[in-house]
């Protein structure tokens, strides 16, 4: 596996909150919103997604680009995680977010290569 932190995400069902945290803290840039929500942070850094459709949940999580999605989430299970978000193919990656024995969230990622 690559296993390379290079990726993070923040969900919040208060994006105004968290641009008006985060954006003076780090001197952050937010991008336009998606249709899904989802806003880049500075530039492909990181992202800001909008749960409010989604149940109003409120996360910031790394991702680490795997080779395999699917291996890293079977192996994160036998290690004792849980899914937290299943298995997502978005035509430009792969990604899923898991939950580590401690409750931590954490996500697995791979950019899909043109085919």
């Amino acid at each position: 596996m690559t296993a390379k932190v290079n990726y993070f995400e923040i969900g919040s069902s208060d994006p105004g909150a968290v641009r008006g945290f985060y954006g003076p803290l780090f001197d952050w840039s937010f991008g336009e919103s998606s249709p899904a929500g989802y806003q880049m942070v500075d530039g492909d850094k990181g992202g800001l997604w909008d749960t409010a459709s989604m149940g109003g949940t409120s996360w910031a999580i790394f991702y680490v680009q795997v080779d395999d999605v699917n291996a890293a989430i079977a192996k994160a299970e036998s290690l004792g995680a849980r899914v937290a978000l299943p298995y997502v193919d978005n035509g430009a990656i792969e990604f899923a977010h898991l939950l580590d024995p401690q409750g931590n969230r954490f996500g697995v990622w791979r950019p899909k290569q043109a085919e």
